[in-house]
């Protein structure tokens, strides 16, 4: 089911996350760049996932242009240019800035996760039917 391997990507990304805080908090600033700049590759990958193959192949199947795919697509944007934000702060050794621009990040990342996970997922997965796992191949397949 789709809602499984996305639900399933969202904890990655986030587990992903919370060891490149750890390690920016410990001071261990290398790892920490490192590892936030594979959350931000993961977090756009998932973005990409959703926006290049899932939303398009649910719209096409249900008609339904505008509602929630649209929403998810603006919420993608804004959560985009708050990752860039984040990946200046730390370029440029402002950690509190980092955390604090972080911190409304992950408030906004947990909401929009839980509005795909509750609504719009189960929503695809009825579309796609038994061509969920066909969809689910096609987005491991996809570049990382």
């Amino acid at each position: 089911m789709i809602l499984e391997f996305m639900r399933d990507d969202h904890r990655a990304c986030d587990h992903i996350y919370s060891d490149a805080e750890n390690a920016l908090l410990a001071k261990e600033i290398e790892k920490g760049v490192e590892l936030f700049r594979a959350f931000n590759d993961a977090t756009n990958h998932h973005f990409d996932m959703e926006e290049r193959e899932l939303f398009i192949t649910f719209e096409k199947r249900t008609g339904m242009m505008g509602g929630p795919t649209q929403m998810m697509r603006y919420e993608h944007q804004q959560l985009r240019s708050l990752l860039e934000s984040m990946r200046v702060a730390l370029a440029e050794n402002r950690l509190n800035d980092f955390f604090g621009i972080g911190e409304s990040m992950m408030i906004m990342l947990q909401q929009h996760n839980m509005k795909e996970e509750q609504m719009l997922y189960p929503m695809i997965d009825r579309a796609l039917g038994t061509d969920g796992e066909l969809m689910i191949q096609t987005l491991k397949e996809m570049d990382k």
